[in-house]
């Protein structure tokens, strides 16, 4: 099937529309599991004491498990779809309604969570002779394990209920309030000689345009743009950030970063190590910034030049051109991959387009009980972007694994770490492919370039945002937060990180508006587990390199139980410790080369 151009993604075999009768039958359906399984729990569950037998705790267990797993899976199904339809178009009004209406009908579901781990608790130390008896229940031994330890960072039955209630009035509200602001803004701009309305992601893709004029000008609509947001998006921030605060005092948390690392299900040890190793890499990074500089006559990089081409690559995807560049590399790696890759182009799951309405950045989304995915990025014929859409496949085809291995959907609970593995996997093997095929030093130094900005990004960045989102939560602890204190901070991480690389006179500001992340109240610090996801993908990168085709049925399987294991003895599969420093160290050293190598081509091209 031939793609002419970017393409929206085809949600109707899904469910055929909003407002069709199958749509509404799922809600009706889902009300009636809720109800189902909360019976279960309250009547044949909880009555049951320490006196039970291991044999009847594993047997009503395993029941409570499957009825679970049927209701997640419907319930995230139905998520999915109404998502597929607020994030591409935010004006839809029919979405934004339903959207509501199932957060209400879906917090029956959290409350019996919370009343199903504050029971499980007494039985901890029976646990193990509990799943011996085998059943749905030691099929999920993990999640048993992990719903024993979160059950001591609840408060009471009560008070989460009001909490799960009040969300959506608060937290939830505000995070859609943000994404409303941020897909609907817009900016008259100039470009190839005519006035134009930009929305905010084609405002932000103006970063790589090939013109400094233009990225500059760009930049300064988008300060401009940003700023007229900033009172509504702070005070987003403020609710969701406060909201966060609240619960993790009431919780018993130590902080904030508390629940995110259980989150990742990583710990402190192995978060330290790997930070240090980002720290200790700043002075290269910052070497890579001086010699892009240097291109452009500049002692630093002013924000407008950061994300600029360089060298020279005439190279201009079509939609058809990277699916084919895609599937070309991908089947190197593995055909399975490659075979996915197409499907997923061929049958529309990817929503590609640019238009007003559709929220920035790019992201995959898992639909349950269908063993389908579905794709959204802002598609322009860049190296960048066909970059973007490898990386986003490589989530898709995590869930795939995890789907042809029959994961349950508790099974395929995957902590936000080893979410990226996959997909800077795959984002990897098409920046490789593309820098080998290079014709020359200037198309090199033009594909290394962009391999660089994304390791900044990730590396240097990603810390900047560390930095920024917990000093964010330090502050809100004791008063709210202005905007122009958040300007004032963000300024403050960047130059923390970026250092000397970067025109101080030029920074972004601004960057705390549009990033989703900062306004879940789920995914506090969801920052760190890219570079995670990077540097630990990139060590596996390294094994496949020395291992072959041998490497590709244990990396499957890896992806097929990410949901199912702490990250640290998943990762020991691979003989990886990520509690020591040294295995982050190697491979920052990968990197390192790229900028050796970067450093090369700009010296000879200067001469």
């Amino acid at each position: 099937m031939k793609l002419d151009k970017p393409t929206r993604w085809d949600v109707s075999n899904i469910y055929p529309s909003l407002e069709s009768p199958e749509f509404q039958n799922a809600f009706s359906d889902m009300t009636t599991l809720i109800a189902d399984v909360t019976s279960f729990l309250n009547n044949q569950l909880v009555p049951l004491s320490a006196d039970s037998s291991s044999e009847i705790l594993n047997k009503k267990i395993s029941t409570y498990l499957d009825k679970i797993n049927t209701t997640v899976t419907l319930n995230g199904k139905i998520s999915s779809y109404l998502y597929s339809f607020i994030s591409t178009d935010s004006y839809n009004k029919l979405a934004q309604k339903l959207v509501s209406e199932f957060e209400q009908i879906s917090i029956d579901l959290q409350n019996q969570n919370v009343v199903f781990k504050g029971w499980l608790s007494q039985f901890a130390d029976r646990l193990d002779a509990i799943v011996e008896y085998g059943g749905t229940a030691g099929a999920h031994k993990f999640s048993l394990q992990e719903s024993i330890h979160q059950s001591k960072f609840l408060m009471s039955h009560e008070k989460e209920a009001l909490a799960a209630e009040l969300n959506l009035s608060g937290a939830s509200a505000w995070e859609k309030l943000h994404g409303i602001v941020t897909s609907q803004l817009s900016v008259d701009f100039e470009l190839d000689g005519k006035m134009q309305k930009l929305p905010a992601p084609a405002l932000i893709n103006l970063r790589g345009h090939p013109v400094e004029e233009v990225r500059r000008r760009g930049y300064e609509a988008e300060l401009k743009a940003w700023k007229t947001v900033e009172e509504t998006l702070a005070a987003a921030m403020n609710g969701i950030k406060g909201t966060v605060n609240t619960l993790n005092k009431h919780r018993n948390r130590v902080d904030a970063l508390h629940s995110a690392l259980d989150a990742a299900r990583i710990d402190r040890q192995a978060l330290d190590a790997m930070l240090s190793a980002m720290r200790d890499s700043f002075s290269m990074f910052r070497e890579y910034f001086k010699a892009k500089a240097s291109l452009f006559g500049q002692e630093k990089l002013p924000w407008w030049n950061l994300f600029a081409p360089v060298g020279k690559s005439d190279t201009v995807f079509t939609f058809e051109e990277a699916k084919k560049f895609i599937f070309d590399n991908f089947s190197k790696f593995d055909q399975g991959l490659a075979d996915f890759a197409v499907y997923a182009f061929d049958h529309y799951w990817i929503d590609a387009e640019q238009r007003d309405g559709k929220m920035g950045g790019a992201f995959c989304m898992d639909i349950p009980g269908t063993g389908e995915s579905r794709i959204m990025c802002n598609f322009d014929g860049s190296m960048d972007q066909v970059s973007t859409i490898a990386h986003e496949l490589g989530h898709g085809f995590h869930n795939d694994c995890e789907y042809k291995a029959n994961r349950t959907q508790l099974q395929k609970d995957t902590p936000m770490t080893l979410a990226e593995t996959a997909s800077i996997m795959c984002e990897t093997i098409v920046s490789n492919a593309a820098l080998k095929l290079a014709a020359n030093p200037e198309e090199e130094l033009a594909i290394l370039d962009g391999m660089l900005v994304g390791d900044s990004q990730v590396i240097v960045d990603i810390y900047s945002r560390f930095l920024f989102e917990k000093e964010v939560f330090e502050r809100r602890e004791k008063s709210v937060v202005s905007a122009d204190e958040l300007n004032e901070i963000m300024l403050s991480a960047q130059k923390a990180t970026y250092g000397d690389g970067l025109d101080e006179n030029y920074l972004q500001k601004y960057m705390w508006t549009w990033k989703p992340h900062y306004y879940s109240q789920e995914l506090s610090f969801y920052n760190f587990p890219y570079a995670f996801g990077l540097l630990f993908a990139t060590g596996l990168y390294a094994i496949y390199q020395e291992r072959g085709s041998a490497f590709v049925p244990e990396y499957k399987d890896l992806l097929s139980c990410t949901g199912m294991d702490q990250a640290v003895d998943l990762a020991k599969r691979f003989d990886i410790d990520i509690q020591q420093k040294s295995f982050w160290e190697g491979s920052l050293k990968i990197v390192a080369q790229r900028v050796e190598r970067y450093k090369a081509l700009v010296a000879n091209i200067k001469k």
